[in-house]
């Protein structure tokens, strides 16, 4: 049986928009639905005691939180499987370990409590910088969160051949019938001299030509798996974050790979995810990818 689809809650309205998103990412791949809300009122409040009549607010609270969801769910998707918990620990690390057993774990933008004017919430950034499995951040207008562009969004970097982020958009696309816009950018590094002889004439033409190539290897393997996805293959000149970010608004998904690495040092998401996560017009999705200790300078141009 399938991992299912995590979504974590808090009654917040971005919490309850991505909740309206994972119900339908649940029902197009056919996974069940997990509802969690991470709530420490035990920690404040301590366990009831067998004798009293009253619950503790912060239980009543956190119950009331997971039943709503759950209700909202059913009435949105009446056949899909639903599962709710109530996790006894703070919401990132709760939802970091939900993500050991899910699919896709979905998290609204921002949490309750934090100012309307951010742009991210900080459990959101955490779980998307850290997860095992892929993260979809959910954010964006109502055409992008209601699948209106029918299209979804691939940045390729230098990492990507036949990766975790690629194998995600492919599947993504299959399922929803979507158009996939798989982007490589590319820039002339300034340390390169105007004479170099693979730069006589157009010197632009060469690191398009570089970047295309690179885009095709590293879609090969998953356009043999979805011969019926609709492929648009786009070499762009400048730097990733801005390219993929001003394209994501036509796009329903925006998918962007995360390099993980054994040792953990501060929050791993490159430049790309980081601007993406803030910026784009439509969901998120970061989709880690393992890797060994990266050599000094190892970052390649889309800030991994």
């Amino acid at each position: 049986m399938e991992s299912p689809l995590v979504v974590g809650v808090d009654g917040s309205d971005p919490s309850l928009t991505a909740l309206d998103w994972g119900v339908d990412e649940a029902a197009r791949h056919g996974l069940s639905l997990r509802i969690v809300h991470a709530s420490m009122w035990e920690r404040y409040e301590g366990v009831v005691p067998t004798w009293a009549l009253d619950r503790p607010s912060g239980q009543v609270l956190a119950e009331n939180i997971v039943g709503i969801a759950a209700e909202r769910a059913r009435r949105r998707a009446p056949d899909l499987p639903v599962t709710t918990d109530v996790l006894a620990e703070g919401a990132s690390t709760g939802l970091l370990r939900e993500g050991r057993e899910g699919s896709i774990l979905v998290v609204g933008s921002r949490g309750r409590g934090e100012f309307a004017d951010l742009l991210l919430g900080s459990v959101s950034l955490v779980v998307a910088a850290r997860a095992h499995c892929p993260v979809v951040v959910v954010r964006g207008d109502r055409e992008a969160l209601e699948a209106r562009h029918a299209r979804v969004l691939l940045g390729v970097g230098e990492h990507d051949v036949d990766s975790p982020a690629v194998r995600f958009a492919f599947r993504e696309a299959a399922v929803r019938d979507a158009e996939l816009d798989v982007v490589r950018t590319w820039r002339r590094p300034a340390h390169e001299s105007v004479d170099h002889p693979l730069l006589s004439g157009d010197g632009g033409a060469y690191f398009a030509e570089r970047a295309s190539g690179l885009l095709d290897k590293a879609v090969e393997a998953a356009v043999l798996e979805h011969p019926g996805v609709r492929l648009r293959r786009t070499t762009a000149e400048g730097p990733a974050h801005r390219v993929l970010t001003e394209r994501s608004a036509a796009a329903d998904l925006l998918v962007v790979g995360a390099r993980r690495r054994d040792r953990l040092v501060g929050l791993e998401l490159g430049r790309v995810a980081h601007r993406a996560l803030h910026h784009a017009s439509c969901p998120v999705a970061v989709v880690p990818q393992r890797n060994p200790e990266p050599v000094e300078g190892d970052r390649d141009e889309h800030g991994r």
